[in-house]
């Protein structure tokens, strides 16, 4: 068997140490993990993703329905960007895009990059992106779903990573309470966990990847990939042709 897998993530799944990649990107986490099975990686990712965000698009995205049906592993791998300080709620801050004309929003971005880490720390983290209820809410959905379609297809997820981001005023209060609701559903669940911080905490925290504070340098996306074959190659089934429930 030539395992496909389907890696639903944040940008930290293709945002390199220069900045973001094409999915095709061989040094990537996905490939790395998809490569060190003898396999490929199909990535459905997007910047600032949350739980929320993956379970849109397991009900939304017509080609994500198509791949469910042919891969041999589904990947969770987001729950990171959820745990970042929001200032300002999700839909007042992804609305700033929408902000005419052109000169308001570029002003009202600006002002917002200038006050989030500076309200991130006043506010000590919170609220954050995503509440961990919801975070734990959206994966349990995701995973009740495609159960139902494909009972036996081997379902990972993560722990949420850690970061030193000076756009967040290297804030991150909410993060261990966030992956001890996540652990306890995983648990429940029988959901797997890549421990993300475990593999590329000292590398993030060292100043060793991304010069953002947040994403990796390749030296991380090679741990995590890596880690991500060791937990999942025990999951697939060697005998088993693709889409085979």
């Amino acid at each position: 068997m030539v395992p496909r897998l389907l890696v639903f993530g944040d940008s930290l799944s293709f945002h390199g140490p220069d900045g973001p990649c094409a999915a095709d990107e061989p040094r990537l986490w996905p490939n790395v993990a998809a490569a060190a099975l003898g396999g490929n990686a199909d990535l459905v990712a997007g910047f600032g993703w949350t739980a929320r965000d993956v379970w849109w698009s397991l009900i939304g995205d017509p080609r994500v329905w198509a791949d469910l049906h042919h891969v041999d592993a589904v990947l969770l791998a987001i729950g990171s960007m959820d745990t970042l300080p929001s200032p300002l709620p999700t839909y007042l801050r992804e609305g700033l895009r929408y902000l005419r004309p052109d000169g308001l929003r570029r002003a009202a971005r600006k002002a917002y990059l200038a006050a989030q880490p500076r309200l991130a720390v006043a506010l000590r983290g919170r609220p954050t992106v995503l509440p961990a209820k919801l975070t734990v809410h959206y994966l349990d959905t995701a995973v009740r779903a495609l159960r139902i379609l494909r009972p036996t297809l081997p379902i990972v997820g993560v722990l949420p990573s850690v970061h030193r981001a000076d756009s967040y005023g290297r804030v991150h209060t909410a993060r261990d309470g966030a992956a001890a609701a996540m652990a306890a559903w995983a648990a429940r669940v029988e959901v797997p966990l890549l421990d993300l911080p475990a593999l590329v905490g000292e590398h993030v925290l060292s100043g060793r990847g991304n010069p953002d504070g947040m994403h990796w340098g390749w030296e991380g996306h090679a741990s995590v990939g890596k880690g991500m074959a060791a937990l999942l190659g025990p999951l697939l089934r060697p005998d088993a042709a693709p889409g085979d429930t």
